[in-house]
């Protein structure tokens, strides 16, 4: 039996986006954000982005202006890798059985990060399509955005353009560079339509990867931190190299392999891998450059 209702799932399918309260026990909240405090107490000995990944890349990501006085960890990629409490909310969470209610009981893992604004961060998301940075054969993917904090209208939420998943795919290549990002005038032409998805600590946003989101910088002094997993369908391929790649990554979570592939009829630029620890540095622009040949 399913953990959505029919309106649940309607809603999402119509928004491209659901939240929904209580995703994860009290105790469990307790426990990753003891482990994500632990991170940020860490972190205060680091003057630049440390740890590394799968790929050589770095595993915390610092904002710039961080120092020890005032730390700024503003990415984990992968922490479940080292985090057994983050490995055990990515296969066990209700997240992973609301995703299974929306694209099918056949469910693989595709990458997991903490996104955290922590009081006074400048580090704002520009407007972007999950997808367009993780193009698959198909577009049967969900994010999952675990509130580890109370997300208020002061403290930097996801901003959300409802039915955008329906719309087109659009480019993150302006001017012959890899952004990150949507063209601004796209942003202009949808900001009346603009959502912002706040919640109390352990609720969940559920998002559709074409739709189109970003978020501002965190002006209150009060935390928002997100713990942020992707799930996608079995019969789905990955089309791209992934810029989160970890030893979890395509790991059945739920249902079986089908040994079939799906495919669905879009087109798309194809993405870049960042150089830097993440996307954030493409976004602000000091990624190493990199033209269309």
């Amino acid at each position: 039996m399913g953990v959505l209702t029919q309106q649940q799932k309607d809603d999402f399918w119509r928004d491209g986006y659901l939240v929904v309260e209580d995703a994860v026990s009290a105790e469990t909240l307790k426990n990753l954000r003891r482990v994500f405090e632990g991170w940020v107490e860490d972190s205060r000995a680091h003057d630049k982005d440390y740890g590394e990944t799968l790929d050589g890349r770095g595993r915390f990501d610092l904002e710039p202006g961080h120092s020890a006085k005032n730390p700024a960890l503003r990415r984990v990629q992968s922490p479940e890798e080292v985090s057994e409490e983050f490995a055990n909310v990515m296969r066990t969470g209700r997240s992973v059985e609301m995703c299974a209610d929306l694209i099918g009981p056949n469910l693989k893992f595709h990458h997991g990060k903490i996104n955290s604004k922590l009081p006074g961060a400048a580090t704002q998301v520009k407007f972007h399509q999950d997808f367009t940075f993780q193009p698959m054969s198909n577009d049967d993917l969900v994010t999952c955005l675990l509130f580890m904090d109370d997300v208020t209208l002061e403290n930097g939420p996801l901003e959300v353009v409802p039915g955008s998943h329906k719309g087109p795919l659009y480019s993150l290549w302006q001017n012959g560079k890899f952004t990150g990002a949507v063209a601004d005038y796209i942003v202009e032409e949808n900001k009346e339509k603009i959502v912002k998805c706040t919640g109390e600590a352990g609720s969940v946003c559920l998002m559709h990867s074409s739709l189109l989101h970003g978020s501002a910088p965190n002006r209150s002094h009060k935390p928002r931190t997100l713990y942020i997993t992707t799930y996608y369908a079995e019969d789905a391929i990955e089309l791209s190299p992934n810029a989160l790649p970890s030893r979890f990554t395509h790991e059945l979570v739920r249902g079986k392999h089908t040994g079939r592939v799906r495919c669905s009829s879009y087109e798309m630029e194809l993405p870049v891998v960042p150089k830097e620890t993440s996307f954030f540095a493409q976004q602000a622009g000091t990624d190493e450059d990199i033209d269309h040949a």
